[in-house]
């Protein structure tokens, strides 16, 4: 029995028939130069990606990684808020090719108005392009706007930014996030898993928070961040394969990379936050695993979980990097403080 392709499944097949015109040795070079551009400390006040071998290449490049962070990040919000809610409708501010807009439709099947906004119109119209293979997708509209103070967002369900952030100014970032917790119920942001891009969401969350929104994911409360600044960061992993691409540009062999990102997932729904949030990778030891957990009262913790907790304990060894915890259903965690 053929079961129907995945969003991530068509999307990657997508990406692999454009690259098919693009000669490897251009399609690298591309990439090389849009990531030491994305990297530069500099907010760009022009679009990065200017012709289309330049979209085709990134996209076949960060289209993957940018949907699998996303998608990680949604499905953490989708457990928090009211079960059998779904986005009516949905804006990506900054989408670029789209990759966000593929990870909503993966989490929440459907069809509903979506609008992608971005200032770069190669990135357009290779999302429009792109978004024919997705039956969810094919009415999107696809709309050139400048990114930036002056962005006008209309009132959704759902607005989702991710990767934005580190193009903008202060004051920039400021405005975006303004427009999107005034013009959304529900906003996801995500930005890279690096100390500079935790400290973006940060900033995002402190402003979610004060518009009257809470947090839904990934903190367990809407309180300060309880992480010292400069200290850490709090940022998650979501797990990418590889493309030949990919292999290309970086020199490797795995067959799969670590996507590491951070984000914040904020809501007026009624949202029930995890009890608490595991944000670090869990140590397995013989006979028990240490938890670090970010707790619902605003503390960071470490817990162990042995044996003798039985159920709990076969969690605790299964448990992920991000995930909640305990886990739904399981009785309250009764590890130990060390």
């Amino acid at each position: 029995m053929n079961h129907p392709a995945s969003p991530a499944d068509r999307l990657r097949a997508t990406l692999t028939g454009l690259l098919e015109g693009l000669p490897p040795k251009q399609a690298a070079g591309a990439v090389e130069r849009l990531i030491a551009t994305y990297r530069g400390a500099t907010p760009t006040d022009a679009p990065i990606l200017r012709d289309r071998a330049d979209v085709v290449a990134y996209a076949a490049y960060r289209m993957p990684a940018t949907f699998q962070a996303v998608r990680a990040a949604l499905a953490a919000f989708a457990d928090a808020v009211p079960q059998g809610w779904a986005p009516e409708s949905h804006v990506d501010v900054g989408g670029g090719t789209g990759a966000a807009t593929w990870a909503v439709t993966d989490t929440w099947a459907g069809v509903r108005p979506v609008t992608v906004l971005d200032w770069a119109e190669p990135a357009l119209a290779l999302g429009r392009e792109i978004a024919a293979a997705s039956p969810e997708l094919r009415e999107a509209q696809w709309r050139r706007a400048r990114i930036g103070a002056a962005l006008t967002i209309e009132s959704t369900d759902l607005v989702t930014v991710s990767y934005v952030l580190n193009e903008l100014d202060e004051a920039a970032r400021a405005a975006l996030v303004d427009a999107a917790a005034t013009a959304a119920g529900s906003v996801v942001i995500v930005e890279a898993g690096t100390p500079a891009g935790y400290a973006r969401i940060i900033e995002a969350r402190e402003r979610l928070v004060a518009a009257g929104l809470r947090v839904a994911a990934p903190c367990p409360h809407s309180a300060a961040c309880p992480i010292v600044p400069g200290a850490d960061w709090c940022h998650f992993s979501a797990r990418v394969s590889r493309s030949s691409l990919h292999r290309q540009v970086k020199g490797g062999s795995l067959a799969y990379e670590d996507e590491k990102f951070s984000y914040v997932a904020a809501t007026r729904l009624p949202a029930v936050s995890a009890p608490a949030r595991v944000v670090r990778r869990p140590q397995i030891r013989k006979g028990q695993v240490l938890l670090d957990l970010c707790e619902t009262d605003g503390r960071l913790a470490r817990t162990t979980v042995t044996k003798r907790h039985g159920d709990l304990y076969k969690a605790a060894r299964d448990a992920d990097w991000g995930d909640a915890w305990p886990p739904p259903g399981s009785p309250g965690s009764p590890g130990s403080r060390v």
